[in-house]
């Protein structure tokens, strides 16, 4: 994954240049909420322009309150005075109502927003190629990603809003202090300086170290997981692995504690000696207007007009240089976002793709394939070469790690090899489009996933282009032996298969691998690879599993990969394979009558197979059980 390593590299690297993500973000932004963005910025000028009007409103009332005194209670002084007591609390009554209302907005923007850039992130992962999922670098991407990324375009939006309502505000206010002294507003801006240092200083720095440990962060998740999941909790009591996985989980949150708590020391000492200095220098500025007013240069309104204008500058400008570092914090953090969305998969259609065959005539050619898996100098396979006829059904054996899982994701284009080519019919598979090839394909893979859905949801998930009725689906169920099992459930095929949510059914490993079989078989396609079908089986079950796929394949190519040999002795083919290549190739009978691997594997297997079966036997002895145990002996 040396390309992708290079690429996330120079993404961090120009993460040094935040201004070229803000255009970006801000179509994310206008894509995903259209109706709410054009609002939220009318209410940030209304925003802007109320706080200056509220403070110039309460000179005014300050002033007339002064001249009504003077007056001896004139009437039409206090009147006056009354009317702008009014003014000022209708307006104090509008800032409020704008505020409630502009909170809906941004939350309502916020959700649509998150959905989105969610929505993004899952059709990326969708779309990339398996071998990025092999690659530490792809998943600290995506951490960073998940946890940074996905609320920054709101947060940046935020600081935007705040940016813009605030600079209106303080340039009211500096309008305002304009009048008073040209050297006001930039003492204004000398006393917010240090602050905004140390606050961009201080993110800046997090932001490294937050990055640096992201594989620590992927390490206390994964322990977490460890302790909470279903699938571990048996072993986990039972070996009692919470010793070893809490520990080391606390070991991890306690140092990402003691970073957090040095930091934020740091951040807390700094921040006090930026407010002494802001102190000193408002302190200043107020004692030269007090004694102004005390040499009648100004009114008591003016007073409360320059305290107020002057303590709120600050704050804005305050406010107005965080938003600059918040803004320039957010896009070095959206820097994540973009280099993932950025990630481009390798296995792509071709500029003119071939139509796909609609019925497999001459079959599948492996030639001369050499593959080895990203990041791996071991080559899984080695000028490979492999004919599979049309119509035919053939097993592929041999021992771990011999490469036979490889030639199913090879054949399904999840990964392209490094020399060689792979047809259908004569048509070279990167000559077809992905989903072209993909409908020719059904797959049982070794560890079929299990979904928490109903059993028909769980058997139409194998093909959603189609509009499954319940006959299909049962079929598929009935051809997979999984029927029975999904008839036994509380509401049948309606009721909901795994534990992790309310009123749902838990199966066995053999039933999960039923179901998952139905779902491989409700998708009409050419082809049908299954890997290792039978796993989670007993071996009782396989003839009739076998008699029942036979009928299904019918007029369709299959490939079995499998260990038990009591399933590769059905198919029409068998091919051995080791260290990434066909050492044997025949039927069972030619194959056990050369006398090779194939034939010493089989008396090893079937030894201990009739052994089983004897037992089974002797204990609940059946018909079906016989016949079974003949079937082993005479072959």
């Amino acid at each position: 994954m040396l390309d992708l390593q290079e690429k996330l590299t120079a993404r961090l690297r120009s993460s040094l240049s935040p201004l070229r993500y803000w255009p970006r973000t801000l179509r994310i932004i206008w894509d995903a909420a259209p109706r709410w963005t054009p609002l939220w910025a009318a209410l940030l000028i209304v925003q802007g322009v109320l706080p200056a009007a509220s403070v110039y409103l309460i000179k005014l009332l300050v002033d007339s309150l002064v001249e009504a005194k003077a007056s001896g209670g004139d009437w039409s002084f206090v009147r006056r005075a009354l009317i702008l007591l009014i003014i000022t609390a209708a307006l104090m009554l509008l800032t409020d109502a704008i505020q409630s209302l502009s909170d809906w907005i941004r939350t309502a923007q916020s959700e649509l927003v998150q959905n989105h850039i969610r929505n993004l992130v899952h059709q990326q992962s969708t779309t990339l190629d398996l071998s990025f999922f092999e690659s530490p670098e792809y998943f600290d991407l995506l951490e960073q990603t998940s946890s940074d990324a996905s609320n920054r375009p709101i947060a940046l939006l935020e600081s935007f809003g705040s940016l813009i309502q605030n600079g209106i505000t303080l340039i009211v206010m500096g309008a305002v202090l304009l009048s008073y002294s040209l050297w006001l507003p930039l003492l204004l801006l000398a006393s917010t300086l240090p602050a905004f240092y140390v606050v961009v200083r201080f993110d800046r720095n997090y932001r490294r170290w937050w990055q640096s440990v992201t594989p620590d962060r992927r390490w206390a998740q994964y322990y977490d997981v460890m302790l909470t999941h279903p699938n571990i909790a048996a072993e986990m009591r039972l070996f009692g692995l919470s010793r070893y996985f809490r520990p080391a989980f606390q070991k991890l949150k306690r140092g990402f504690l003691v970073e957090r708590l040095r930091q934020m020391r740091k951040l807390t000492l700094a921040k006090s000696g930026a407010g002494l200095v802001a102190l000193v220098i408002s302190g200043s500025a107020m004692l030269w207007m007090a004694w102004r007013a005390l040499h009648g240069h100004a009114t008591l309104g003016d007073l409360a007009l320059f305290y107020q204008a002057f303590s709120r500058g600050q704050s804005l400008m305050r406010l107005l240089l965080g938003s600059v570092g918040q803004i320039i914090s957010n896009s070095l953090y959206l820097a994540n976002l973009f280099a993932y969305l950025e990630l481009k998969p390798k296995i792509v259609a071709p500029e003119k793709p071939v139509p796909a065959p609609t019925a497999l005539k001459q079959g599948i050619e492996f030639r001369n394939l050499t593959f080895n898996y990203p990041g791996s100098e071991r080559a899984a396979l080695r000028n490979f070469s492999l004919s599979i006829p049309a119509g035919k059904i053939v097993a592929i054996v041999g021992v771990n790690g011999a490469g036979k899982t490889t030639i199913l994701k090879l054949l399904c284009r999840f990964y392209d090899p490094q020399a060689g080519s792979i047809e259908l019919d004569g048509i070279n598979v990167r000559d077809l489009a992905p989903k072209e090839l993909w409908r020719l394909i059904t797959v049982l893979f070794q560890f079929p996933v299990q979904y928490h859905a109903s059993g028909r949801q769980n058997i139409a998930m194998g093909d959603l282009s189609v509009d499954m009725d319940m006959a299909n689906i049962e079929a598929a169920a009935k051809s997979a032996g999984a029927h029975e099992t999904i008839m036994r459930l509380p509401q049948g095929y309606d009721s909901v298969l795994g534990k992790q949510f309310l009123n749902g059914a838990e199966l066995s490993g053999g039933e999960w691998q039923r179901v998952a079989l139905a779902r491989a078989y409700i998708r009409s396609s050419q082809i049908i690879l299954l890997d290792e079908p039978t796993s989670f089986m007993d071996s009782w079950a396989e003839a009739d599993w076998f008699s029942r796929f036979r009928t299904l394949a019918q007029d369709r190519t299959g490939i079995i990969i499998t260990h038990r040999f009591t399933i590769a002795m059905r198919a029409d083919i068998i091919h051995v394979m080791d260290d990434g290549q066909i050492i044997e190739s025949g039927t069972h009978a030619e194959l056990l009558a050369r006398g090779g691997f194939y034939a010493q594997s089989w008396m090893t297997q079937m030894q201990t197979t009739a052994g089983e079966v004897s037992d089974h036997i002797d204990s609940d002895p059946t018909p079906r059980h016989e016949l079974e145990l003949e079937e082993v002996e005479s072959a």
